[in-house]
């Protein structure tokens, strides 16, 4: 789980949604992705100060951010008609579903999943992908309310490095990456254009080193108007 956001009385950015001591709106430059993106967000992780659904839209021009938990088929939730034989999403999977990747950064998997020996044909014919958003359990509930999913290609992805999270979130498997991260990682293998992985994880830096900054900060004194009764007569 993720730690509890600073305490500040700050109003949140109408944009990101963070606490303004965490926004980094104005270094975002929208990347033009070839790949439609779905983030289909669990209602729980909505609030998360280290969250990075909302993020990772903003970062893209062709995203979509749903909340809730289930939706009827693929075109409900992202709002028009697509077919999800032409859509992938990236898949939880088991232990024994990571491992393989051996080595690869993406691997498609077919309906038995297993590796396809040749997934060049198949990642082109991709126009679309979707990344479940929240907790391992939170995305595990998320998978298993929306059967619809089956329909569409599965993923694994075996990441190189850990998440830049670090000791501020621990994750229970190696390859558990922020939305931000698995996305940027996803989409820059699959367009063959490693600068979107370079934009997304240099937004993803920075809301990190504001994230720890504010946690070194000193607290800031209460105000006239926040302080306790005067002692004046």
């Amino acid at each position: 789980m993720e730690k509890d956001a600073p305490n500040t009385a700050e109003p949140d950015c109408p944009r990101c949604g963070k606490p303004l001591a965490l926004c980094t709106c104005a270094g975002i430059e929208a990347i033009d992705n070839r790949l439609a993106v779905l983030i289909l967000q669990h209602p729980q992780e909505q609030d998360a100060a280290l969250g990075t659904a909302r993020l990772t839209a903003l970062h893209l021009k062709r995203a979509t951010l749903k909340i809730g938990l289930s939706w009827p088929n693929l075109s409900k939730a992202l709002g028009r008609t697509v077919d999800p034989r032409r859509w992938a999403v990236l898949y939880l999977g088991s232990m024994r579903a990571a491992a393989l990747a051996d080595g690869h950064e993406v691997v498609l998997l077919d309906r038995d999943g297993k590796a396809l020996a040749d997934p060049a044909e198949a990642m082109a014919e991709i126009e679309g992908v979707i990344v479940l958003d929240g907790s391992w359990s939170q995305a595990k509930a998320l998978w298993w309310r929306n059967p619809w999913m089956l329909k569409c290609r599965r993923v694994v992805l075996g990441p190189r490095h850990p998440s830049r999270y670090g000791k501020l979130r621990r994750e229970p498997r190696r390859d558990g990456l922020s939305t931000i991260e698995a996305t940027a990682l996803l989409l820059s293998r699959l367009e063959g254009r490693p600068e979107i992985e370079r934009g997304l994880t240099a937004g993803f830096d920075r809301l990190l080193a504001r994230y720890r900054a504010q946690r070194r900060a000193p607290p800031q004194p209460p105000s006239a108007s926040n302080s306790g009764p005067s002692s004046a007569p």
